[in-house]
């Protein structure tokens, strides 16, 4: 007996939850239109959250895609007026290093001249003074406008503010199965929540195809092809805050060249390997032993200091060509594809590009959504200030301790120690963090703040956070159990790599409690319908 689907009809479906996905919803919002936004996953699932968060200056791409080098400089300063509260204008610095190519630091200010970037060029001894961290053998140091940003709370105030605008939805553990198409048009598009098995058709008028890495699966559903590379890239995580601003490689670009500061943390990366596709993508432990060799040339602390996760992400790129040489040569540039010469007129992808530059990606593939539909409103996402939005705040780094700190009286217990999240906290985000969902469990919490992000990494706050969950009545089944199990194996898969000295340690730990104290991994695993 076939099962009743309920059905949606929305004036856009945006597939895919990244930053470019969550930037396209709310462009259109601004232009009065109604949208869904499906996500297998959860927010910044894929690339938008395997990132070193880093706001490019574009001096990385100065001389492999100035094209690309100058969109890079001219969305970050729009970024920085914009969204502020995503941002961390920390400032960068270009160093080389004995052996590095001369001619490429002797060329690089004229080529960020020519690409608009600011690069000012720093005695060695002034450069080791404002970062005692670096090698005190470096030769040559530039600064240039680089940046952090928070990529979870840029996407999720943004989806936010679609939510507020025009009643845009969210749909996430929710993915596209198959479409139906008639007369060159999608007319239904088939979903499948993961986790329950609930079924769900939408009826669009337009589809928009932000899939990142899985845009070539996407547009397969639709009989379409797209021209893409995946290419893995694997980044640490310190323990710590090793330099106030971003430290680039001065070289074309290469492993372990890069360190971010993430808030309290830095990241370190980051790796190029080719996959075959992109549900591959995992770090690996070679990987991370080549981001430290590459690394530690520039700041010798990168041998010592203890990393707390790996993580890797996949790039889309697109296939300028097809040779089996380095995939940083590929273009860093991205595409809109209409498919109207494959006969679809509501269907269309954009894929590529930078995070950098998620908001000219969403403008151009929301002008051309907006010129099919006959709205003749303009792009207001490059002069109208992302909105503050409560309920998002809480991904950023030292948020949660000022909060403790300013009204700890009231906050209740801290459930997450590393991070001094407290249960208040928790009690906050589960009202206010804008979701389509019966039940929030942990990993959703995980993406939306900073618990299990601590040397820890979830070892104890896993435990309290899922048990006041259902003290509290936010979970009720054994869904609540599950996805407490998710979480840990999540977790684990970022340790896995980089598991020695205290972090071995602490995992050891953590494996005593999950495994031998409440046997987590004896939970069953339930089909959809069998979950209660």
């Amino acid at each position: 007996m076939q099962t009743q689907c309920d059905i949606l009809r929305t004036q856009v479906l945006v597939i895919g939850g990244g930053v470019t996905g969550a930037g396209i919803m709310r462009d259109l919002a601004l232009r009065g239109m109604h949208c869904v936004l499906v996500e297998k996953r959860d927010v910044n699932a894929g690339a938008s959250g395997g990132n070193h968060g880093l706001l490019h200056s574009g001096a990385r791409y100065v001389l492999s895609d100035p094209m690309a080098a100058a969109e890079c400089q001219e969305e970050g300063e729009l970024l920085k007026r914009l969204a502020p509260q995503c941002i961390e204008d920390t400032g960068g610095l270009f160093v080389a290093m004995p052996g590095d190519d001369e001619s490429y630091a002797a060329d690089f200010p004229d080529l960020c001249a020519k690409a608009g970037i600011a690069a000012r060029p720093m005695a060695p001894a002034a450069a080791l003074s404002l970062e005692p961290a670096l090698s005190s053998e470096l030769v040559a140091a530039f600064h240039v406008p680089d940046g952090s940003i928070d990529p979870f709370r840029l996407s999720l105030e943004m989806i936010a503010h679609a939510r507020e605008l025009t009643g845009c939805n969210l749909l996430r553990g929710m993915r596209v199965t198959n479409f139906e198409i008639f007369d060159g048009r999608i007319v239904r598009a088939h979903c499948l929540e993961a986790k329950t098995g609930r079924k769900l058709i939408i009826e669009p008028e337009q589809v928009v195809n932000a899939a990142g890495a899985w845009s070539g699966k996407v547009a397969a559903l639709a009989g379409a092809h797209i021209p893409v590379l995946y290419s893995s890239g694997t980044l640490l995580v310190t323990s710590e805050r090793i330099a106030r601003r971003v430290i680039n490689r001065l070289r074309p670009p290469a492993d372990g060249d890069i360190l971010v500061p993430g808030g309290t943390v830095s990241i370190l990366g980051t790796t190029s390997v080719r996959i075959a596709d992109p549900d591959l993508c995992r770090p690996s432990a070679a990987e991370v032993d080549l981001n430290i060799e590459q690394g530690a040339g520039m700041i010798p602390a990168l041998r010592s200091i203890r990393y707390i996760r790996a993580y890797s992400g996949v790039r889309p790129l697109l296939m300028a060509n097809t040779g089996a040489g380095d995939d940083r040569a590929q273009s860093r540039g991205f595409a809109l594809f209409n498919h109207e010469a494959e006969g679809l007129t509501n269907f269309l992808t954009v894929t590529g590009g930078k995070l950098t530059t998620f908001r000219l990606m969403a403008e151009k593939a929301a002008d051309l959504v907006a010129r099919r539909l006959g709205v003749g409103a303009p792009c207001l996402t490059s002069s109208v200030p992302l909105p503050e939005i409560g309920g998002c705040e809480w991904t950023g780094p030292g948020r949660s301790p000022r909060a403790w700190l300013a009204r700890k009286e009231e906050d209740g217990p801290l459930l997450c120690e590393c991070e001094m999240v407290s249960a208040r906290t928790v009690d906050e985000l589960t009202k206010d963090c804008h979701v389509d969902a019966e039940e929030l469990g942990i990993s959703a919490l995980g993406v939306r703040s900073r618990i299990g992000k601590g040397s820890c990494q979830g070892a104890f706050c896993g435990l309290r956070v899922t048990a006041h969950l259902y003290d509290t009545g936010k979970c009720a089944s054994r869904r609540g159990l599950l996805s407490m199990r998710d979480f840990f194996a999540n977790r684990f898969k970022g340790q896995r790599p980089i598991l020695w000295g205290a972090q071995m340690r602490q995992y050891e730990l953590a494996e005593a409690l999950h495994c031998g104290l409440i046997s987590l991994e004896m939970l069953p695993s339930h089909k959809p319908d069998e979950v209660r």
